[in-house]
């Protein structure tokens, strides 16, 4: 959510910066905006997109070698010209880039306004710009002074960029609740909201911790505390090839990573699952393996598609380790007074390891004394710092708004866990344990081959692009990726869809079902098949179109369908796995014949890092 770039050194700033903000499009956003310093600082900003953006700046011969952009996805104030970032303060001494949300702002703002002081945007970044600038100008203290004091005074969350123009030779960044990378050079450094903006210049990075304020010069950098503690900065090194976050050739972001799951799923296991499938090592669980196994209950906590994978999780952890799970929403954990217990593992699950509501249930887990362990997918994100132990999916960048690879490998992850846990707690014997791995190693190809119905996929969205509302349905392991392909359709096509549990549909659902009512039953051979079997009939029996996800060479369900897409056979635990793969692609072409922006949906941001 938002998008944050800023660059200082000697090279064309305007160009980093536009092609910076074109790599965290992808984030959400619907206004944009660009600060530039050559003796003087020139701003450039509108509603609407980078390309926009890109237009109106090259009306303009002004450039320079330092600068900022920022890509706005609007909370406090419409998306306009206006309201977009960069904000200046009421005197021009200072402009500012911010993602997240100074809660405290209204009564900030009065404060300021008794003081004299203007404002001519409905933003909360405003009332910090001019926050700055009046403690700045009312104490006679420098720029690093003045921001230092006003973050001591404002509550919320924050990821900032900030020019003085009276010091251009630097850039000031601040973290709080919202994530920020400093891109480490040769005479040039750089910042941002993550690593893909910069990744073509430089793989060393800073990532900033909460309450840090960096200076930033081309060729030093200062990094201290909110309370002006100096810190010593520790420069890792990333492993984020270019072309990972570009198309390579697909129409859509989403589509590649779709693609992708076979090398992700893989990627997610290799080098934790030994070489002869006779056991898992799970390197970040070692010191909590042991009391994982021995916990009495295991609560999952995560936000949408990862919340799906966390349920998945649920039905395998109580299969094989015959532990009590719960799944909860993080945004409602966190309010809802929460029972925990000392003992209790709490699995938090996010792509991004950034999401806002599962950051804070975390940090509540941790103060009630539960272990909390991580499964995220970038490294160096907040999650991962935040928790006990954690494992990483590996999958790889995922651009695409709507999550693909990140619940596969979720689940994968989660798989993982549950039969080491079993194993050790002798719930899974040891040739039951192999079994489950060496069907684990298959499930690449297995994608691969779930990955022909590709073709046939297209087809059946040509015939249902104009729907208007479809049921999804599903059973056991295969509810949860009834859920999630419910929630791939209704958010990249806008159409109204929903999940349910099959036995659920007499409940209430089937009251919606007649002749233009798609249903999509998710049907791959396991336990519940006969029930599943009798599900359809009622469908039919009320002039329902069924879509039928099936394990290839199923000769009952085939035969009862309007439509059927097959999958390969696998055991039931890893069905989800490639049930989802249809789905996905079912969503995805029925979103581009209806003319949506696949990558950016509407209204959605890819990582949620504000409430």
């Amino acid at each position: 959510m938002c998008g944050i770039i800023g660059y200082i050194g000697s090279k064309n700033a305007r160009e980093i910066i536009i092609n910076g903000l074109k790599r965290l499009e992808y984030r959400g956003y619907d206004s944009a905006g660009i600060a530039l310093i050559n003796g003087e600082t020139k701003i450039f900003k509108c509603a609407g997109r980078v390309k926009d953006l890109e237009d109106l700046v090259n009306k303009s011969s002004f450039n320079g070698t330092t600068g900022m952009g920022h890509t706005r996805w609007a909370t406090h104030g419409e998306p306009n010209e206006l309201n977009a970032h960069p904000q200046v303060s009421y005197k021009g001494n200072f402009v500012v880039v911010h993602n997240g949300i100074i809660e405290n702002y209204a009564l900030l703002k009065k404060h300021l306004e008794s003081r004299g002081v203007k404002f001519t945007s409905q933003t909360d970044t405003e009332v910090l710009a001019n926050l700055i600038e009046h403690l700045y100008l009312e104490g006679d203290l420098t720029a690093e002074q003045a921001i230092t004091l006003a973050l001591n005074r404002v509550e919320g969350a924050y990821g900032l960029v900030i020019i003085c123009t009276k010091e251009p030779d630097r850039l000031f960044a601040a973290k709080k609740g919202s994530p920020l990378v400093i891109g480490v050079g040769d005479g040039e450094n750089f910042i941002a909201s993550d690593a893909t903006p910069i990744v073509e210049y430089t793989q060393r990075v800073i990532y900033l911790n909460d309450d840090d304020i960096a200076i930033i010069k081309k060729d030093e950098l200062v990094l201290k505390s909110i309370r002006t503690k100096k810190i010593q900065p520790e420069v890792k090194e990333i492993d984020l090839k270019i072309g990972e976050i570009d198309k390579e050739g697909f129409a859509h972001f989403m589509l590649k990573e779709i693609f992708e799951q076979p090398r992700a799923i893989h990627d997610t296991f290799r080098g934790r699952v030994l070489p002869d499938n006779s056991g898992i090592m799970l390197g970040g669980l070692h010191d909590v393996i042991e009391t994982m196994a021995q916990s009495e209950r295991i609560i999952i906590i995560a936000c949408g598609t990862s919340w799906h994978a966390g349920l998945v999780g649920e039905y395998i952890f109580e299969e094989y380790t015959r532990i009590p799970v719960e799944v909860e929403y993080a945004s409602e954990f966190r309010y809802r007074n929460p029972i925990i217990r000392k003992g209790d593992i709490v699995i938090a699950i996010s792509q991004s390891g950034e999401t806002a509501d599962t950051l804070a249930a975390i940090k509540l887990a941790r103060a009630k004394g539960a272990k909390v362990i991580g499964i995220c997918n970038v490294v160096g994100s907040s999650i991962p710092r935040e928790t006990d132990a954690g494992v990483y999916t590996h999958a790889g960048p995922e651009i695409g708004v709507a999550s693909t690879k990140a619940f596969t490998t979720q689940v994968m992850v989660l798989a993982m866990m549950a039969f080491e846990i079993g194993h050790q707690k002798g719930t899974l014997s040891d040739s039951a344990y192999k079994d489950l791995i060496t069907e684990l190693a298959s499930i690449p190809e297995k994608i691969e081959n779930a990955l022909k119905v590709n073709d046939q996929a297209l087809e059946l969205a040509k015939i249902f692009q104009n729907t208007h509302n479809a049921l999804y349905l599903g059973r056991g392991y295969l509810f949860p990726v009834a859920l999630e392909g419910a929630l791939k359709l209704k958010e990249i096509s806008y159409i109204h869809a929903e999940g349910y549990p099959a036995a659920e549909m007499k409940h209430g659902p089937i009251a919606l079902i007649d002749e233009k009512m798609p249903v999509v039953v998710v049907a791959t051979k396991d336990d519940t098949y006969e029930k599943v079997v009798s599900n359809i009939q009622e469908i039919k029996a009320r002039k329902g179109i069924v879509i039928a996800i099936v394990t290839e060479g199923d000769e009952i369900i085939s035969k009862m369908a309007d439509y059927v897409l097959e999958v390969p056979e696998t055991l039931p635990v890893f069905s989800g796995l490639l049930a989802v793969i249809p789905l996905q692609l079912l969503s995805y072409h029925i979103a581009v014949l209806r003319g949506c922006n696949v990558d950016q949906p509407r209204n959605l941001a890819k990582s949620v890092t504000v409430e």
